[in-house]
C-alpha cells in the first residue's frame, strides 16, 4: 500500500493517518470502528490510586468516545463500578495472549484480589507437626556458617541469604524462639558487608547510564552474574536479598535503622516508583510491565522472540519481600505497591503459566502436554526452560512454586489445578537421573493439596 500527501495547506498543518486492521469480514465490526474513528490515544499512564488497584489514565485527541482494546487480564481485574467505561464483548481481535477485546472509555480501573502479606503463614501451623519442625529448623539453623559459603556470586549468595531469613520466620511462628539469634548472627555477617562496600570479592556498584545496581564481577566479566550488568532478572536476584533485609530488620530493629539507607538503595533497583520529579536515580518499576500486569526476566538484550518470563514464582517473591520491607520500616505506602505488584503478578501467573486441562488460551496440543510454562515469550509460548528439556517437568514445577512463602497458597489456591499438576509432574520422577534435590519438591508440600507452610 503506497501514501501520497500533497500539502494543500500554507500553515503546514500536521496530518493523522488512522490505519484500522479488520478482526473479520463482519459489517457490525466495520461499524464499530467507524463510529469510534474521530478519537484517537496520545498516551497513557499507569497509576496506582489505592491498594491493589491499577487506574489507568488515557491522553486523547478528536471528538468522541474512545475505544481501545483489553487482553483477557485486564477484562478479569476491570471495575464496573468505577470509571465510565463499556465492554464491547463482540468486538475482538485475536492474539497470542488470547482474545482482546474492545473497551470504550477514558480511564479504566484495574482491581487485584486482596492477598494479605504476612510474615507467617495465614492459615497457621497445624501444632501436631511443631515437634518435627523444631528438630528440622534445629538441624538446619546450626548449619549456618557464613564462613563455609564457598559462592561469592551475587545470584547463589542473595538464595542463601534468604534461605536463612525463611528459617527465623518458621522459628518465630512456631515459638523457637532461641534460634533466632543464631539466625540474626548468620544475617548479619551476610547481608552487611554488601551494604557497607565490604564483601570480598564482590560487591555492588552504581551503573549510570540505564540508572540500577551492578555487582563488581560483572562490571570485570560480563555475563559472570547471571545477565546482571544486562538487567536480566534484576527483580529476582535482589528480591532474595530484600527478603533478608526485611527480616532482619524485623527481628533488629536497630541494626534496619542503622543501614535503612542502603536497604532501600537495594530495593528501589527493582520498586522505584518516583516520577519525573523524583529524586531516585533508578528505573521507574524497572521489570514489571504495567500493560501486561506481570514482570519480565529479560533486560537490555534484544531476543527474536521478545521479553520473556520464567521465574513467577520468584517474580511474586520479590514484590511479597518489598511489601515486608515495607513492613519492618512502617512504610505503608511501599506495603501498599509491593502488595499490589504480588497481587498481580499471582494473576499473571495464573492467566498465562498455569495450563488448566480445559483451557483455551493454548492450542489443544500444547495445554495436553504441559500443565506448566516453560518459557513465557512476548510472541510465542515454550515447554523447555533455560535450563531443563521438556521431560525435566520438576525444573518447570520449581520454576513456578519456588521459594515457598505464605503468599504461595495464594499463587497456588487453586485445589483443582494442584492436583492437576502433582498428576503431570511425578510421573518425571522414574526418569533416570533426576536429582535428589528436586524429588522433595513433588512428594513433600502437596500431601495437603494447595496448603503450603
Amino acid at each position: 500500500m503506497k501514501l501520497t500527501f500533497s500539502n494543500i495547506s500554507s500553515y503546514e498543518a500536521p496530518v493523522m493517518v488512522r490505519i484500522a486492521v479488520m478482526p473479520d469480514s463482519s459489517s457490525e465490526n466495520e461499524a464499530v470502528l467507524d463510529r469510534y474513528s474521530s478519537c484517537y490515544p496520545l498516551s497513557g499512564d499507569a497509576l496506582f490510586t489505592k491498594p491493589y488497584c491499577v487506574e489507568y489514565k488515557w491522553q486523547k485527541n478528536g471528538l468522541g468516545n474512545l475505544l481501545m482494546l483489553a487482553h483477557p487480564l485486564h477484562l478479569q481485574l476491570l471495575s464496573k463500578d468505577e470509571g465510565n467505561v463499556t465492554v464491547l464483548k463482540h468486538f475482538k481481535y485475536r492474539s497470542i495472549d488470547g482474545g482482546l477485546v474492545g473497551v470504550v472509555g477514558d480511564s479504566w480501573m484495574l482491581e487485584a484480589e486482596h492477598v494479605p502479606v504476612t510474615w507467617h503463614s495465614t492459615r497457621g501451623v497445624n501444632q501436631d507437626y511443631y515437634d518435627e519442625i523444631k528438630q528440622a529448623l534445629c538441624r538446619d539453623v546450626r548449619a549456618l556458617c557464613s564462613s563455609k559459603i564457598a559462592t561469592t556470586t551475587f545470584f547463589c549468595y542473595g538464595k542463601w541469604i534468604a534461605k536463612a531469613a525463611r528459617l527465623a520466620m518458621i522459628a518465630e511462628e512456631v515459638g523457637f524462639l532461641d534460634l533466632i539469634s543464631l539466625v540474626k548472627k548468620f544475617l548479619k555477617e551476610t547481608i552487611q558487608p554488601w551494604l557497607d562496600g565490604t564483601f570480598e570479592g564482590n560487591g555492588f556498584l552504581y551503573e549510570k547510564q540505564w540508572g540500577g545496581l551492578i555487582t563488581k564481577q560483572d562490571a570485570d566479566s560480563s555475563g559472570a552474574e547471571t545477565g546482571f550488568a544486562f538487567y536480566d532478572i534484576h527483580h529476582v536476584q535482589l528480591g532474595h536479598f530484600v527478603y533478608g533485609i526485611a527480616v532482619l530488620a524485623k527481628i533488629d530493629p536497630n541494626w534496619g535503622k542503622k543501614y535503612r539507607s542502603e536497604a532501600y538503595s537495594v530495593m528501589e533497583d527493582f520498586m522505584n516508583l518516583g516520577g519525573k520529579d523524583s529524586k531516585s536515580k533508578n528505573t521507574r518499576l524497572r521489570c514489571f510491565d504495567m500493560f501486561m500486569l506481570h514482570s519480565w526476566d529479560s533486560g537490555l538484550e534484544e531476543r527474536t522472540d521478545g521479553r520473556d518470563q520464567t521465574d513467577s514464582g520468584e517474580a511474586v517473591s520479590a514484590y511479597y519481600s518489598a511489601a515486608l520491607m515495607g513492613l519492618a520500616y512502617n512504610d505503608a505506602n511501599l506495603v501498599a505497591i509491593g502488595s499490589t505488584l504480588a497481587a498481580l503478578e499471582i494473576h499473571a501467573a495464573q492467566m498465562w503459566c498455569h495450563l488448566k486441562m480445559d483451557d483455551s488460551k493454548c492450542s489443544d496440543e500444547f495445554t495436553k502436554e504441559n500443565r506448566l510454562m516453560g518459557i513465557l515469550w512476548s510472541n510465542k509460548r515454550e515447554s523447555m526452560t533455560w535450563l531443563a528439556p521438556l521431560a525435566w517437568k520438576e525444573h518447570r514445577l520449581g520454576n513456578h512454586v519456588l521459594p515457598i512463602l505464605p503468599i504461595t497458597e495464594f499463587l497456588f489456591s487453586n485445589v483443582g489445578f494442584v492436583k492437576e499438576v502433582v498428576e503431570w509432574t511425578l510421573p518425571c520422577l522414574n526418569r533416570d537421573g533426576v536429582e535428589e534435590k528436586w524429588k522433595w519438591l513433588q512428594k513433600r508440600p502437596w500431601r495437603s493439596s494447595s496448603r503450603f507452610l
